[in-house]
Parts: structure tokens; sequence; C-alpha cells
């Protein structure tokens, strides 16, 4: 993959992240929330979409040849937002604060640009 293949990932990656985590934001406040939060409100599934979508930027990674120890964070952070986020009431706030989807990509980010792939 060249590095302008990788960037265009990259990029696409964010976007799926922004979407996930900070979407819109709460007029007046500068509280921003995505997807994520909102299919935490869906009894049983919607965890396990948000998990689905949060995945697809690790295995996005993988492909990406990024090392074990980043994939484990990425997914230490998947495990974090899934576990507490299907705490019910608790979760949807925790959903709100944990942004797993946008520490992931910036995990990804850092490690192209400290190896010079993007």
């Amino acid at each position: 993959m060249t590095n302008a293949e990788t960037l265009k990932v990259l990029n696409r990656l964010k976007l799926l992240a922004r979407f996930m985590d900070n979407g819109w934001s709460i007029p007046f406040t500068k509280i921003r929330f995505g997807a994520d939060p909102i299919l935490g409100l869906i009894p049983g599934g919607g965890d396990l979409v948000s998990m689905a979508v949060s995945l697809y930027v690790v295995a996005k990674a993988y492909k990406m040849g990024v090392p074990n120890t980043v994939l484990l964070k990425m997914m230490g952070n998947i495990a974090i937002d899934t576990g507490i986020g299907a705490v019910p009431v608790l979760g949807d706030a925790f959903d709100l604060l944990f942004k797993s989807n946008i520490r992931n990509t910036d995990l990804l980010h850092d490690f192209l640009v400290k190896n010079g792939k993007v």
C-alpha cells in the first residue's frame, strides 16, 4: 500500500471515528457525542453494533501492519468502551466521555507517522 493509499484509508477511518464519537454537539455546551452513545441506548444489540464498528478500525490497522502492542491498546479501548457502555445509565454517560474510536485512530495515526507511512 502506498503512502497516499494509506493516508486515504486513515482519513476514512478518522471520519468514521468522528461519526461514532463526536458527530454532534449539545447546543450551548462543549459536549460532543456521536452514534456510539445513541446506539448504546438500544437494549442488547446497540453496544454490539458499536463494538463491530470499532473492531473494523482495528482490522484495518492490522492490515496496515500495525504491531500487536498497538493493536492490544486499541482492543483495550474497545473492551473498556463496550464493557462499561453496557451498564445501564452509567454506560450511556460513560460513552459521552470515553471516545474509543478517536483514541484508536489517534494510535493508528501516531504509528503511521512515526514509521513514515503517511
